[in-house]
Order: structure tokens, then sequence, then C-alpha cells
């Protein structure tokens, strides 16, 4: 039975998501539930939707397959490469903020963080006046080549990417082999119980440690990229209580924040404001941003719902930077009760929002990622 090896490991992974320490309701259970069948989907695709000699990207990472705080404003695709081949990548930039490069010498897993062998982004590449440009490697281990496609305005146009290998460019794979099918199948199955273990290990070495309801300053990220910059973050905040970030507009192209739930995923971004960038988020008249993060709705533009999560996950990201960022580039974090966000808000009655006004910013949303996704 060749499907075994995974309905083997699709019932270890769904005990240790139903086991996962965290949960605290039935709501809990019911996202971790969810997020095990878009892990089962995400590995099924990467692994069966897959030639090793004949490689194209493939995105394992999307707002239904979320894994590792998955950045809401970010597309994301990869590959794995072969040492001593020659690869080509061809694609047509897009006006998305930033387009960046990684190759990784291994697999993210619940007991390593591979090293990054090269991380950078397209302003090391030659684009030619229409967009479009080519980039050849011929790396010298096994690795994982990742790209990742920033907007920071959600209406900008993706662009497009590919990738060949130059001695099988233009020939065919073999056909589907007994033994091929039966190594498809144990891959999906290895690759799904360590995609469980492993991002529910992350956060306990890189979030957990930290003081509630803090945020680091400006960190280069763990394992990321050369020009990104991070501040993290968990939060446990009662019904009746809001936190209120604090935060300078930045001269970084790309500035992001998220929530993210106990399951290391980001929330709902689609049809709820669980993220900000620096487009969609109103900055106040002396320069700072000011998010408020709470489950009652503050009746404030730049509300983060937590969507009834009481424990959670605060990031920040900046992209695309020239320069090293400080503490007083970070955010600083107060907890308040709700009732007292009107008093603590400097610029309160510039920041309120309508009803009405807030449904045209989640209509606006939903009709972005769905620009995003078919475009």
């Amino acid at each position: 039975m060749y499907s075994k090896a995974l309905t083997d490991a699709i019932a270890e992974a769904e005990h240790l998501v139903t086991t996962a320490p965290f949960i605290e309701s039935d709501a809990d259970l019911l996202e971790g539930l969810q997020y095990l069948a878009g892990c089962i989907a995400g590995c099924l695709h990467l692994a069966f939707d897959y030639e090793r000699d004949h490689p194209f990207f493939q995105s394992g990472t999307g707002p239904f397959t979320k894994m590792a705080l998955d950045n809401p404003d970010t597309l994301y695709f990869g590959t794995r490469v072969q040492p001593g081949h020659e690869y080509v990548v061809t694609g047509k930039r897009g006006s998305t903020t930033d387009l960046s490069f990684q190759l990784l010498g291994g697999e993210y897993t619940d007991d390593n963080v591979p090293a990054s062998q090269a991380a950078f982004d397209d302003r090391e590449l030659d684009i030619a006046e229409d967009g479009t440009f080519e980039w050849r490697i011929t790396p010298n281990s096994p690795s994982q080549l990742l790209v990742r496609e920033v907007y920071n305005d959600w209406s900008a146009q993706r662009g497009h990417i590919s990738i060949a290998r130059t001695d099988t460019a233009g020939t065919a794979p073999a056909q589907l082999s007994r033994e091929l099918v039966e190594k498809r199948y144990a891959v999906a199955a290895k690759q799904l119980v360590q995609r469980v273990k492993t991002w529910l290990q992350f956060p306990q070495w890189f979030y957990n440690t930290l003081p509630v309801n803090t945020m680091v300053a400006p960190r280069l990220t763990p394992g990321g990229l050369a020009t990104q910059y991070s501040s993290v973050g968990h939060f446990d905040l009662k019904p009746d209580e809001a936190m209120i970030i604090t935060v300078p507009v930045s001269d970084a192209p790309y500035m992001g924040f998220q929530l993210g739930s106990l399951w290391y995923i980001s929330l709902d971004y689609i049809n709820h404001q669980t993220s900000l960038n620096g487009t969609q988020a109103q900055a106040d008249p002396d320069g700072r941003i000011r998010i408020v993060v709470s489950d009652a709705n503050p009746g404030v533009a730049n509300w983060c719902e937590t969507l009834g999560h009481r424990k959670g996950y605060l990031q920040f990201r900046w992209q695309r930077l020239s320069r090293e960022l400080t503490e007083a580039d970070g955010p600083t974090v107060e907890v308040v009760g709700i009732d007292k966000v009107a008093e603590v808000l400097p610029h309160y009655a510039h920041n309120k929002i309508s009803g009405a006004d807030w449904r045209q910013r989640i209509a606006l949303r939903q009709k972005q990622i769905a620009d995003r996704m078919v475009g």
C-alpha cells in the first residue's frame, strides 16, 4: 500500500496537533486541525508536483497552506537545487517593493536552523529597462533556493519568475515508476511530520523565552535575509485589554506588522485586519504609527484583531534596508484597558474610523488578495 507511510504520518501529525500543550479551547483545536489540513496539502504539493532534474518554483506557503509565521505581505517560492549543475533563473520584475533570494544549506527542523549560504535582493541583479532579469548559479552542495516577493502596497503588480537546469532544459523527465511514486509518498510523509514538529518548536527558541507583552529591539532575522530586521514578541491579553504598539514611520522601503497564533501561523489576514504594512497603517501627525491589538473593537483605523486569541505572536519586519536599525527604530508596548484606548492615544480623533469605512477596508483587503492570487 503506497499511501500507508502517508496515512501513518497524518495520524502522527494529528496526534502532535491535538495534544499541543497550549490548546485551551475548542477554537484552538479547530484552528490546529485547519492548520494540519493546510500542512497536508502543502506537503503533497511539494512532494508530488516536483521533478528533481526539471525544477520549477513551487509555493508551499500561502493563505491556505500556512507555516512559519507566514507574512501576509509576501509571496513565497522555492525549489531544490543540486550541486554541480548550472541553473538559470529568469523573470520580470513587478512593481512590488522587494524581491529577494536566499540559498539555504538544508531544511528547517525541530533541532536545526539551516545555514544561509547566500541572501540578497534584486538590487544585486542586472535588471533591464523592461524589468527582465537573468541570474545563473551552480551550487556546490544540495540546497534550497527560496524567493520572496514582498508587497508594501497590496495594489502593486506581481512579477514572474522561473528556473531551469541548463543541462536538462528542453528534455522531459522519465515516466512514472513504482519506485518514484513510493518515494514521493514517503517524502510527503516525512515532510509532514517534520513540518508540524519544526514550527511547534521554532517559537520556543525565539519568542516564548521573551517577557510577555513586550517586543525586542530590531535585530537581524535569525536564519533570514541579509537586508531584513525584525522585532518579535508574544502577547497574553484579557478580553477587556488592549496592547498599544508605537513605532516610528520608517525610512525602510518595506515595514510590516502581523499577529500570529500559537500554531505559529498568521491569523486570517484576508477577511480581518490582523496585519498592517507601511501603506495600510495610518500614521499620526507626529510621525509615529500606533497599532491597537485587541479582541474588542476600539474603533480606530489601526486596530489589529486578535480574533478571540488570548495568546499569540507579534512580529515587525523591515526589508530592503540600506542601514542598520537601532532600538530607536523599534516599537514600544503598553497594555491598557480597552476603555482607556481613547485616553491613551494622543491622536485619537485622527485615528477613529466608522463602521462603514472599516467594512471598506476589509473589502479592499479581500479584493487585493484575490487580485494577487490570480494575477
